[in-house]
């Protein structure tokens, strides 16, 4: 899938820029053209030579050295490039790149480069959770920079924590699928915009939050990420989207119909409305399975050193769903930590859905908040379909087309 696509890597000054030596003999290992953009900080942690030597080709760090009188190397670059892969991204490039800085021979490629551009970033974990630097991601992903996020572990500088630099074998798949997203669509087989048009979809995305008292709540786990991702994706599949949505970290999609919620109650209710007319529901929210049983209308004060909480049984929205399900199309999800398989497949059993997206939650980088996921998609007869790490948005696209197919053929 590889096999002559120019990638332009951009490697910056950071100590994970030593596994740009492996990431570079594993991209043309796969028969990738790589072309290496160094910044002046990279060079203090590996030599331009190590990579000329692995890529075959001349390695770039500075924005004068014009090595090709008939090109501007930094526009010839931009140009050329099927992708432009920033590993390791520090917070200084990415703070550049959100900013539209231009002071380099990698800033000023990335400035005028009209190609895809997927970043990995690795810092320390206090530098990766500083909200500036949140930020700057946020509206790098807004763009529509496509991002893998670090890993968690021991870091260099001592700290345990998310940070590291995602294995340079991930980092390969990762850019494999996306070609093969690429290629994929080129060729037909991610179907026409108008793939939904006419049909109603309903999606539910974040976490319910269930209040003890007004200061104080119970919740689950949730970004959003994937179900604004599936929203995102019908509505380019021409459907009539109506997204309901708890508590999420990232801003919906626009040119949606947004409803927000709080608790699973009202996540249920808001779903019920729009059921009967709904073609297809994607249940991609964290759900409390479990809310106060008294919920106090002034703040708890403290007393003693334990608390006893007790929790009654939340409706379970899905298989609610299951149950009246007609005509609908049903997809749920299951975010797992061990076993995964088995119980998807027995949670689309007991619920009666028509899909079941199964994700291990504890594998690095695909977990709650990340841009990117791996999934297996299982029907009533097993597996569907295996999708390894991608972006969220290329998986939500294509479950629905999944999901559009299997609509079709029944109707």
């Amino acid at each position: 899938m590889l096999n002559g696509k120019k990638i332009v890597l951009g490697v910056t000054g950071g100590i994970a820029a030593y596994k740009a030596a492996t990431l570079c003999s594993r991209l043309v290992q796969k028969g990738a053209d790589v072309h290496v953009i160094m910044t002046d900080s990279a060079k203090q942690f590996i030599t331009e030579l190590t990579l000329q030597t692995l890529t075959r080709n001349v390695v770039y760090s500075d924005t004068f050295d014009e090595r090709e009188p008939s090109v501007v190397s930094h526009i010839h670059l931009a140009d050329m490039a099927d992708l432009v892969l920033v590993a390791p991204a520090t917070a200084n490039v990415i703070a550049k790149m959100a900013h539209g800085m231009a002071d380099d021979m990698l800033s000023t490629t990335l400035l005028a480069t009209t190609a895809p551009v997927m970043i990995a970033p690795a810092m320390n974990v206090h530098m990766y959770d500083h909200p500036a630097v949140q930020h700057n991601m946020r509206l790098l992903v807004d763009r529509g920079t496509l991002m893998i996020e670090p890993s968690e572990g021991q870091l260099a500088c001592g700290y345990v924590g998310k940070g590291r630099l995602e294995e340079p074998e991930t980092i390969v798949e990762v850019v494999e699928q996306f070609f093969e997203s690429k290629e994929a669509a080129k060729q037909g087989l991610n179907q026409p915009v108008s793939l939904l048009k006419g049909k109603k979809v309903v999606v539910t995305a974040g976490g319910t939050i269930e209040r003890i008292d007004p200061v104080r709540y119970i919740t689950n786990d949730s970004s959003g990420k994937m179900g604004f991702a599936i929203a995102a994706a019908a509505r380019d599949l021409g459907a009539e989207v109506t997204l309901v949505m708890g508590s999420t970290q990232v801003q919906p999609p626009a040119n949606v119909d947004v409803i927000r919620v709080q608790s699973a109650q009202d996540m249920y209710e808001a779903v019920s409305r729009h059921w009967g007319h709904a073609d297809i529901v994607v249940k991609a929210a964290a759900v409390a399975d479990y809310r106060p049983k008294e919920v106090f209308e002034e703040k708890m004060k403290k007393k003693g050193d334990t608390l006893s909480l007790e929790l009654v049984k939340n409706i379970d929205i899905l298989e609610t769903l299951g149950k009246q399900k007609s005509h609908q199309f049903l997809i749920g999800f299951a975010a797992e930590t061990h076993s995964v398989e088995m119980y998807a497949r027995e949670k689309l059993e007991r619920k009666n859905c028509d899909l079941i997206v199964a994700n291990d939650v504890a594998r690095p980088g695909i977990g709650f908040g990340a841009d990117t996921n791996a999934v297996h998609i299982y029907d009533r007869k097993g597996l569907v379909e295996e999708l390894q790490v991608m972006s969220k948005e290329d998986i939500a696209h294509r479950l629905l087309v999944i999901a559009a197919e299997r609509i079709a053929g029944r109707n």
